[in-house]
């Protein structure tokens, strides 16, 4: 006779939860608009919108992979899972402003979107940052 399981699954993270959300979204967002860019927008906006939309899908995909990566390391990291969700919060704040800011220039042309752009970019590296005080951490 084998004895049953009494092994406790693990602990539900409503944090990963939200940043897997946010990397599906974010993800989706990114493969939509690259297609469009692609295969659309230059007959609607010129070329410049479609390089606009490129660089934004593109940076998009990136950082909606790397929340997405933040998920498996709370898991492998939980006591830096403050650090990491703060990583994953910029992340997230970055693929709204950036982003954003660059497929509204593309769309609608030179506005103010363009003085959000560099705070979008900011948010990233500011992700970057605190992803790397995670590592940093985790030597202790």
């Amino acid at each position: 006779m084998t004895s049953p399981d009494t092994s406790t699954p693990p602990t539900a993270d409503p944090v990963a939860a939200r940043l897997m959300v946010l990397a599906g979204l974010f993800g989706a967002v990114a493969v939509a608009a690259g297609a469009f860019a692609s295969h659309g927008l230059a007959t609607m906006r010129g070329p410049n919108a479609v390089d606009l939309w490129k660089t934004a899908s593109q940076y998009q995909m990136v950082h909606a992979l790397g929340i997405l990566a933040l998920v498996g390391l709370r898991r492998a990291l939980p006591a830096q899972g403050r650090w990491l969700a703060a990583s994953g919060l910029f992340f997230a704040i970055g693929c709204l402003l950036f982003p954003g800011a660059l497929y509204a220039l593309g769309w609608y042309g030179p506005s103010a979107m363009g003085a959000v752009a560099p705070i979008g970019g900011l948010c990233f590296i500011l992700g970057w940052l605190l992803a790397g005080i995670a590592g940093l951490r985790s030597q202790r």
